[in-house]
């Protein structure tokens, strides 16, 4: 699987399953820029790895919730690189509480960066990628768009928003050899779930038949194949990468 020549935007990809999947993508030898709204020591970080594989890469400031910050980062990028070939929408935030103490700004925050978002990225990428007629989008979607959980009502709904998001823009852009795809990872290693008391981790082990949490690198994986032309014949699909935990 060869990616060169190919170019990505990769939303939210200062560290985490993000960066794994900027690093990803450049192994496979596309250029890589990586979309941050706040942490850009990390995401020059995350440009050093994938300079590592000999690809170009960049990063860029942009609020996805901010239709002209949208606007000047997908211009800019194909000023730059020539085409925009794959976009990953990764960026999220999280505002937990239960509903009934869930503010109205928590709830529009959450939906405004992690659904809102991603539409924006992709009218303007796919704009592009129409006149290409080629290019993947793939949509971070989660486990919790998918089954629900209690204290996250604004993180469930911009999540399974964007499972919907998936399926109706790959039935609108499919003829045009673009392919709309939507992963959803499980309960993932990363810095966020270091932080959580080994109780919670046990006890979220249970609900997960593979009994262990899945690596960045899983997700990232999942992520290059879809950018793939390997992918090519794979559109509105959302594949779960969480041990079996949405069965």
């Amino acid at each position: 699987m060869t990616l060169e020549n190919k170019t990505a935007i990769v939303t939210g990809g200062s560290r985490g399953i993000g960066r794994a999947i900027c690093v990803a993508l450049a192994e496979a030898g596309a250029n890589v820029v990586t979309c941050y709204a706040h942490g850009a020591a990390g995401a020059e970080e995350t440009v050093k790895l994938c300079e590592a594989y000999g690809v170009k890469a960049s990063a860029i400031q942009a609020d996805v919730a901010k239709n002209e910050d949208v606007q000047a980062l997908v211009t800019k990028v194909k000023e730059e690189y020539g085409s925009i070939d794959i976009l990953v929408n990764n960026a999220g935030i999280t505002k937990d509480n239960l509903m009934l103490k869930m503010t109205e700004e928590d709830f529009e925050q959450v939906i405004d960066t992690n659904l809102k978002g991603a539409f924006l990225c992709i009218k303007h990428v796919s704009k592009i990628m129409l006149k290409q007629k080629r290019g993947h989008i793939i949509n971070i979607s989660s486990v919790v768009g998918v089954r629900g959980n209690a204290g996250q009502v604004n993180y469930a709904s911009s999540k399974a928003g964007l499972i919907g998001m998936t399926k109706s823009v790959a039935k609108e852009i499919g003829s045009r050899g673009i392919t709309v795809n939507a992963v959803a990872p499980g309960f993932i290693e990363t810095d966020m779930t270091a932080k959580l008391p080994e109780a919670v981790v046990e006890e979220n082990l249970k609900s997960i038949p593979m009994k262990k949490l899945g690596k960045v690198e899983d997700v990232a994986n999942l992520v290059r194949f879809l950018a793939s032309d390997d992918a090519s014949y794979i559109t509105g699909q959302v594949i779960c990468v969480d041990g079996g935990m949405a069965m």
